[in-house]
């Protein structure tokens, strides 16, 4: 196990870059603690598979260096780092037994064959494969042999970190819920330092203690989930965190209010954003409600109504702007005069994407 730090890494794939463009990774300093589960967590092409391999040592980066624990490992190779990774589809040994494949890396690393025989047991129970513990691997389904592929990389118990690189992405609903709580009970269990790369919100969200959001090549922002949900960093972890993810209007600014198309919606803080700065506040649909009239609220028209079984989505127009409500259950929707409230509370503003902290405001004006 090892505290992993980034020192000024950056990688571009091409051989002179030359501009931000050019870098699939832009350059990054960060520190992840040694035992900590972190997800990489982003859309395609953000840089969190290529920010994988130069941990794991698959590549080499451009800029900087990295380190487990005080040891600079750059240039070493995977095996000298001693990590484990498991990649987004099954790396196994189709001609061996499945508990064959899961001893393989104890037995390869000259572990006692009482002590692999335990592992493995282990291992065959946790993945629930004890019943085709003798089966050749190449008779299995696919879901089953990427199940192998995990096993292999939590068998071992030495390793600075496991690296996993969507590794659920060929497994079922249903399974990928059952193995998301077996890997974050041999976390807790083993406490290995593990990095896990996704797309899926939920993956990331369920598993990681801290969640690293990946944006265009760049960490815009690293935290629990709830950090994440309630005080997104840049507007596009508002958008990629959560089921519909935040609204983001486009405003103005004016003391503690946000004043989206003509329409004025007080803040909690008073802010003095920088000049020239591209203003947007953003509200999640949860911390945005109807009032009883416009009298007390904004005035939207809505559009339509959604039902997403546990609860309801309102999709409302503020103007030119859109933007979502959830209802509460069984609560109605208004047919006339309708306005809506946003949680000054829950209410952020964004100058360039990135969130703006205010000065909190008392009764007599700014405290």
């Amino acid at each position: 196990m090892a505290k992993i730090t980034l020192d000024k890494l950056a990688h571009s794939y091409y051989p002179n870059p030359a501009e931000p463009a050019d870098y699939a990774l832009k350059s990054m300093d960060y520190s992840w603690d040694d035992g900590g589960a972190y997800a990489l967590l982003g859309p395609s092409g953000c840089g969190k598979t290529t920010l994988l391999n130069i941990i794991s040592g698959l590549l080499a980066p451009s800029q900087g260096r990295i380190q487990f624990d005080d040891t600079d490992v750059t240039n070493r190779s995977p095996e000298q780092r001693n990590i484990a990774q498991v990649f987004q589809f099954p790396v196994i040994y189709d001609t061996m037994t499945v508990a064959d494949n899961l001893a393989f890396p104890l037995l390869n690393r000259g572990v006692e064959r009482n002590e692999v025989n335990k592992r493995v047991q282990d291992m065959l129970a946790t993945l629930e494969l004890s019943d085709k513990a003798n089966r050749r691997a190449q008779g299995l389904t696919a879901d089953e042999k990427q199940k192998i592929s995990l096993g292999r990389g939590l068998v071992r118990y030495d390793v600075n970190a496991i690296l996993f690189d969507e590794p659920l992405t060929v497994i079922d609903p249903q399974m990928k819920w059952q193995l998301r709580t077996k890997l974050k009970e041999l976390h807790q269990r083993f406490k290995h330092t593990m990095i896990y790369v996704t797309h899926d919100q939920t993956e990331a969200l369920t598993f990681a203690d801290k969640v690293v959001v990946m944006y265009e090549g760049e960490v815009v922002q690293i935290g629990t989930p709830e950090e994440l949900f309630e005080r997104p960093s840049h507007t596009f972890v508002g958008y990629f965190i959560g089921s519909p993810g935040m609204n983001v209007l486009p405003c103005k600014i004016e003391g503690n209010a946000a004043i989206v198309d003509n329409h004025r919606i007080p803040l909690r803080f008073y802010y003095e954003p920088p000049a020239g700065a591209k203003l947007e506040l953003g509200v999640r649909p949860e911390f945005v409600r109807f009032a009883k009239s416009t009298e007390y609220g904004v005035p939207v028209s809505v559009e339509r109504v959604d039902d997403v079984g546990r609860h309801r989505i309102a999709k409302v127009h503020l103007g030119k702007q859109v933007l979502n409500v959830l209802l509460a259950e069984g609560e109605p929707v208004p047919s006339y005069n309708i306005g809506i409230v946003c949680d000054p509370e829950r209410s952020s503003v964004y100058a360039n994407d990135h969130r703006i902290e205010g000065v909190p405001v008392s009764a007599g004006g700014v405290a």
